[in-house]
């Protein structure tokens, strides 16, 4: 008999998806809406979960993100460049109406302890795992012998700056902060930016995928070479199996050899939680934790 339900909330810069589940992460009712103005997408997550009581939330956000307990901002999604979200109290927002613990942390983080969890059971060794989000924005959470990476903050690692592609230099990027970072270079709006159309329309056989592989194989290298993690999920809309092997042919360029990696189709994939449900199983559980 279930005796506890828990609340998942997957706050993206595009769309909520909100979800109740038990202490196995099993989902029984979801639900998901637009990213809208503050005032009117946290009113529809606290109407949701007035409708559907539970007993804590884990909330995973896109950010950057206040996660210091002790930081006067603590709960705030802060610096983003989604318009008008900047300096947004989402914790203390939903506490107030919905009293009921909190677990906040960023939606990779969210979607990585999901897959984390979930790898484990196939392959109870599994120490170490990265999870990159590339849609509207970028981000990559990371855990470690069970623990996320990060100390007076949480990790950024899709603004990590990486070298331009020679047939790609006259852009500028999209990244309000840094131009060409990892994020203004591979983020889903970049297809609008360069081509004028958005990203579903652009076929699989078009150069800018090529170019775009080369820029998140750099993160790649750079996250083997600091991190050193057994296994690299990529999820998010632009993540597709076609741009992954593209991926993993330029990670075989510009690693060399250098490294020893897990054979590529295991230590680069896709999310083994289907319909995109990495973030909300992971957020069920880290519910849980708290309780």
């Amino acid at each position: 008999m279930i005796s506890r339900y828990y609340g998942s909330v997957e706050a993206g810069g595009t769309k909520f998806v909100c979800a109740v589940g038990d202490e196995q992460g099993r989902v029984f009712d979801q639900i998901q809406f637009p990213t809208e103005n503050v005032k009117k997408t946290l009113r529809k997550v606290i109407d949701y979960f007035l409708e559907n009581p539970v007993s804590a939330i884990g909330v995973a956000s896109f950010g950057p993100i206040q996660i210091c307990q002790d930081a006067s901002d603590y709960g705030f999604i802060t610096r983003t460049p989604k318009h008008g979200w900047r300096q947004t109290n989402v914790v203390g927002t939903l506490k107030r109406s919905l009293h009921v613990p909190i677990y906040w942390t960023t939606d990779v983080n969210g979607a990585a302890f999901g897959e984390y969890v979930e790898r484990r059971k196939q392959k109870p060794g599994l120490n170490s795992l990265v999870y990159y989000t590339i849609g509207t924005g970028v981000g990559a959470g990371c855990m470690i012998n069970g623990k996320f990476l990060g100390g007076v903050g949480h990790p950024e690692m899709g603004h990590v700056l990486v070298k331009r592609h020679p047939d790609d230099v006259s852009f500028a990027g999209i990244c309000p902060f840094h131009g060409d970072c990892l994020e203004g270079l591979v983020s889903g709006p970049t297809f609008k930016a360069r081509l004028g159309i958005s990203g579903e329309n652009v076929l699989l056989n078009h150069p800018v995928w090529r170019i775009m592989s080369y820029y998140v194989a750099q993160a790649v290298v750079q996250t083997t070479l600091t991190i050193r993690p057994e296994r690299i999920v990529f999820g998010g809309s632009v993540s597709n199996e076609t741009f992954l092997n593209m991926v993993r042919e330029e990670l075989t360029q510009l690693l060399n050899g250098y490294v020893e990696i897990p054979p590529l189709e295991k230590y680069i994939s896709s999310p083994i939680i289907p319909e995109n449900g990495s973030a909300t199983f992971g957020n069920l559980l880290l519910a849980k934790s708290i309780i």
